[in-house]
């Protein structure tokens, strides 16, 4: 999947999800998904920095 298929993909998966859902509940929606993306690269960085100090 190119960059541009992928992002694409993903504001089809957005509208899809918002269509339904009130403006306080995409909010939390947000909020959630952007805590699981931080979580996710501080994740991925600190296993970067243990496997480049093995």
């Amino acid at each position: 999947m190119s960059p541009c298929e992928l992002t694409a993909s993903i504001t089809a998966i957005a509208n899809t999800i918002a269509c339904d859902l009130t403006v306080e509940e995409i909010s939390l929606l947000g909020a959630i998904f952007m805590q699981l993306g931080d979580t996710l690269a501080t994740i991925a960085a600190q296993k970067s920095i243990c496997q480049s100090t093995k």
